[in-house]
Formats: structure tokens, sequence, C-alpha cells
């Protein structure tokens, strides 16, 4: 999966087997006995994609901080991500491997899995602040859907820092966030740590690694 990756870095959403087989230092039959064909090294790269982004979201989601810093810090987790790995990003999100185009939505599938995680989240301090939350899956996807969006836009039209990127989308949120919470009374400093902390909790996908022996 590593050879696949530093390919995939080198030669694009295009690369075919033949790439991966020369980055890992074998040949094409043996690369075949790991994965069966173009779709099925997509689907292990998802999956490789996959751990690498919760392994970085999970902990800034997580963190026992301020609201601001904790959306920044999640933020930034996701883009960092993108621009490490242009490529993998970009591969997922078109559904396509060299000239193959391939069923699985790894995209899709993680978008549902980081917002139902989220909308919970939401959830549960909209009900520690006694305020309905009926919104909250409104807010989780919304979020989510927003943020991928302007990850594509930025990926092809890197216009702007990282940095910069994450700090309007941070202040875009929180801005979001802080109206609801006033129109119902509530007001909360964005950088003072809240009394009650949740944990963001999401239900992981099969590994690349159990894709492969898959």
């Amino acid at each position: 999966m590593e050879a696949a990756l530093r390919a995939l870095a080198k030669h694009g959403p295009d690369l075919g087997m033949e790439h991966v087989a020369a980055e890992a230092g074998v040949t094409k039959p043996v690369l075949y006995r790991h994965f069966t064909d173009k779709a099925d090294l997509f689907v292990a790269l998802g999956h490789r994609g996959t751990e690498i982004l919760f392994e970085r979201l999970i902990p800034a989601m997580s963190r026992e901080e301020a609201p601001l810093p904790r959306i920044r810090k999640s933020l930034d987790a996701f883009f960092s991500i993108i621009q490490e790995y242009p490529n993998l990003y970009r591969l997922l999100v078109r559904s396509k491997f060299a000239d193959r185009r391939i069923d699985a939505d790894i995209v899709a599938e993680d978008k549902q899995v980081i917002a139902n995680a989220l909308s919970s989240l939401l959830g549960d301090y909209l009900r520690a602040y006694k305020i309905d939350s009926g919104g909250a899956e409104v807010w989780g996807h919304g979020i989510v859907g927003m943020v991928q969006n302007v990850g594509e836009w930025w990926l092809e039209r890197p216009t702007m820092s990282r940095d910069a990127v994450v700090e309007y989308l941070t202040m875009t949120i929180w801005a979001a966030i802080d109206g609801v919470l006033r129109g119902y009374g509530v007001t909360i400093d964005p950088n003072k740590p809240l009394e009650i902390d949740k944990i963001v909790t999401l239900n992981q996908k099969p590994t690349a690694g159990d894709a492969a022996a898959g």
C-alpha cells in the first residue's frame, strides 16, 4: 500500500498497475497476488485513505479544549490530508482508477460516517444546554458537505494557504453555531473550554489490510 501511495504521488490518478509494481520492486504477477485487479487496488487505496483521515481527525475532534480551537484543529487535520495526498484525494473523488470506473464511493461513505458522528456530537451538546436537538443532523451533514466542497475547490485552485482556508471555515462554522445558540439565550466563550466534554466516535470501515486480505 505504501508503494501504491508513492506511485500515485508520482503518476497521478491515471497510474497503472505496472507503476505500482515498479515502485514496490515486484513484477505485475506478484502484485496480482495481493490485488485481483485495478478495482481491488482502488478500494484498498480508499481504505488506506480512510485510515489516514480517521487517525488525524478523531484526536482533533475529541480534544478537550475550547470550541474554536477544536473546530480549527479538526479542519486542519482534514486539509492536511488533501495537501499531503492530493492525488489520492483526486482518485477517490472521481471514483475512477486509470481507465476503469469503480462502483465503490469511498468518499461518500467516509462523509456519511463523519456526518453521523458530528450530528451525534452536536446533538449531545444541544441537549446538554437544553436546546432542541432536532437540527443536529442538518448541521452535521451541512458542515461536512461544505467542508468537502471547499476541499475539492481548494485542491484544484489553491489560491490561498491551508491556514487561510482553515481559518475562514472555522469562523464561518462558529458564526453559525454561535448564532443559533444565542437565539436560544445561550452564550459561549469560543476560546474557553466547556464544562461538559463530548467525545467523537467514528464507526470505522475495514482497513486497507483487511481489504487486501479479502
